[in-house]
């Protein structure tokens, strides 16, 4: 056993020293996307004649796991994964409010004035996301403010 040591230590410091070469492939930005039509079907596998699992309806928001091209397989924010017609997605990037209630406000700071509440599964159009816990979005009615980051799913 203790012969093998010295190699093993050899593999493992030869693979720590590859890693940072391997990450840039590695990590790459999450893909999401939006519902393009007023309802949009998700399937269990990646044809028409699949399964119908639920029905979405537009400005939903999805994260793109893998892209056939036609198909696209998608992840939502309870992390059920399905198929997706590619011709069914936007590049719009929206958000989800998953907290009971949310409030906008004017600018990333909780004392800044209220633009609006909203609640639980409405869609925001993600504007600007912000390393400091906060996410710049836009309402489909226009109202433009910043959200905190931990109220919404799709970052």
């Amino acid at each position: 056993m203790q012969a093998k040591l010295p190699r093993i230590k050899k593999v493992l410091t030869k693979l720590l020293l590859a890693l940072p070469a391997l990450l840039p492939a590695m990590a790459w930005a999450l893909d999401y996307r939006s519902v393009a039509t007023d309802k949009a079907v998700l399937y269990d596998a990646p044809s028409a004649q699949a399964k119908k699992l639920f029905i979405v309806s537009q400005y939903y928001p999805v994260e793109v796991v893998v892209n056939l091209g036609d198909w696209i397989k998608v992840r939502d924010n309870r992390g059920e994964l399905a198929w997706i017609e590619a011709k069914q997605l936007a590049a719009k990037h929206m958000v989800l409010v998953t907290a009971p209630q949310a409030e906008v406000r004017e600018s990333a700071d909780e004392g800044a004035p209220l633009v609006f509440r909203t609640e639980k599964d409405v869609s925001l159009e993600l504007l600007e996301a912000s390393p400091s816990g906060w996410a710049k979005v836009r309402h489909r009615d226009g109202l433009t403010g910043y959200i905190q980051s931990s109220k919404v799913w799709g970052l």
